[in-house]
């Protein structure tokens, strides 16, 4: 039978190794951010100045994960952003929800990415209109693309830098140019 004192020591240590890795100041950072979230694990900020931006008039959850300086989070009334485990945002990420945002586990968001289910206007004489937006588990974005409204990028895949991704991405792809198309599979699932 494992004791608490025998459960508490790999806890422990795996917190231990966390404050080495990214220290205890934008961990502290962190902690005064979780306010601003209806959900909230752990949550480094880092990077310095500017610090992220999140405009939150929906729902944005975020499990344990990194924002770097410059990440914007905007979700709309009655939209919902969810950022899964181990994930981060590289400096200047922008993630804009209308309606449902959804980023996996695990995924590596670089510098300057735009993520968006709407347009963010109506053209003339027409409506807004918004599409979730579903990003798989360990997703790799390159510096610069962008994922527009209504497009699933499966687990595994990884998006070339610089990349309009227009639609769907399958799990193990490899997308770039713009638009976005798949140049190869990693691996069969």
């Amino acid at each position: 039978m494992i004791t608490g004192r025998a459960k508490a020591l790999p806890d422990l240590r795996r917190i231990q190794a966390r404050l080495n890795k990214a220290g205890l100041g934008p961990h502290l950072l962190g902690l005064l951010y979780r306010h601003r979230f209806q959900r909230a694990g752990i949550l480094v900020i880092r990077g310095g100045f500017p610090f992220p931006t999140i405009d939150n008039q929906g729902w944005i959850e975020v499990e344990n994960c990194a924002l770097f300086s410059g990440v914007r989070l905007e979700c709309w009334k009655g939209a919902t952003i969810h950022i899964g485990n181990g994930t981060y945002l590289n400096r200047n990420s922008e993630v804009v929800a209308a309606r449902r945002v959804c980023i996996g586990r695990d995924c590596k968001i670089a510098r300057d990415v735009i993520i968006m289910d709407t347009d963010q206007h109506a053209l003339p004489n027409g409506t807004l209109v918004a599409r979730p937006v579903a990003i798989g588990d360990r997703v790799w974005v390159g510096a610069r693309a962008i994922i527009l409204k209504g497009v699933t990028i499966g687990h595994d895949a990884v998006i070339g830098a610089g990349s309009v991704v227009t639609s769907d991405v399958p799990p193990y792809s490899i997308a770039v140019g713009t638009p976005a198309r798949v140049l190869r599979r990693t691996t069969t699932d």
